[in-house]
């Protein structure tokens, strides 16, 4: 086990928790009377889309390549600005990608309420800022809750249960690629924490018993001149957002009910992961987490059929 109990179980309750958000904010702006902020309401896919032939599927999934190619497009952009080294751009891009994640999210908690994208905005601003410019923990892990969900939403409207079959193993073989092959996932996330001082998934720095022994012993003035080694417990952004997006388009093609075996099997994945892993080694979560989402929408499939 990498980790300690406590901290995988801070993890996952964290996961859990973002997927939940994310399905209520996805419900929210499926109503045709909530509207995205920013005017960005466009073309809906078909969620209850048939293939019987090849030009079905194409027709289905029309809208996934375009997505793919964003994807592309955003990884190709984040790995020349990093070698180039241009943290101050990196980090204005993070500024606004949260911004405007946290204002969709924010918004769909305000249904009612008159002023609710000005609040929402303000808000976001202010959270924003002291996530990627301030470096404050718990307002990192905290405004992570509500960014996957507002960005989910975005992409949910577009995609259907034929893409979501495409896109997943697509991903999970990219995270593989980059962990074990490449490293380019590690050298992201390095660069990120110690850089760019943003990072996009959820973090959870935590000591050693050992180190903690140590620290016990030492004098207020030893400990200023001490150094302290923290392990550092880290779950990516794109590790918690597909499993919302995939949740999310379960719930809108089948119901709410069959959207928590997306889930709990993505829990599930992630949770074989935090277990058989081992310290000092890096692993690709989709991997997991999509054979756990794949194991739950065969069970959901399953129980619809009867």
């Amino acid at each position: 086990m990498k980790h300690k109990p406590k901290i995988i179980a801070v993890l996952l309750l964290m996961f859990l928790l973002t997927q939940f958000i994310g399905l209520y904010v996805i419900n929210y702006y499926s109503a045709p009377a909530n509207g995205m902020p920013l005017g960005m309401d466009y073309p809906k896919t078909d969620f209850s889309c048939e293939v019987n032939s090849l030009s079905d599927f194409f027709s289905c999934t029309k809208y996934l390549g375009g997505i793919i190619f964003s994807f592309i497009i955003a990884i190709t952009l984040f790995l020349f600005l990093t070698k180039i080294k241009a943290e101050f751009i990196l980090r204005l891009w993070f500024f606004f990608v949260v911004v405007i994640a946290l204002l969709i999210s924010l918004q769909s908690f305000m249904p009612g309420i008159k002023q609710a994208f000005l609040i929402s905005f303000i808000v976001s601003l202010f959270l924003a800022f002291f996530k990627i410019y301030k470096r404050n923990i718990l307002v990192h892990n905290a405004t992570e809750l509500l960014i996957y969900p507002g960005i989910a939403s975005v992409f949910v409207p577009i995609l259907n249960i034929y893409s979501i079959l495409i896109l997943l193993p697509l991903i999970s073989i990219y995270d593989m690629w980059a962990v074990w092959h490449s490293g380019i996932m590690q050298k992201m996330a390095k660069y990120q924490i110690n850089k760019v001082k943003a990072f996009s998934g959820f973090f959870v720095p935590y000591i050693s018993k050992k180190v903690r022994l140590q620290l016990k012993k030492l004098k207020k003035s030893q400990l200023k001149k001490k150094k302290i080694k923290v392990n550092v417990a880290i779950l990516g952004g794109g590790d918690v957002v597909f499993p919302i997006i995939t949740s999310g388009v379960v719930m809108l093609s089948l119901g709410f009910f069959y959207s928590l075996f997306v889930i709990f099997g993505a829990a599930s994945g992630l949770i074989f992961l935090f277990i058989f892993s081992e310290k000092k080694k890096f692993y690709p979560a989709m991997p997991f987490i999509t054979a756990g989402i794949f194991l739950g929408m065969l069970v959901a499939f399953a129980i619809s059929l009867i």
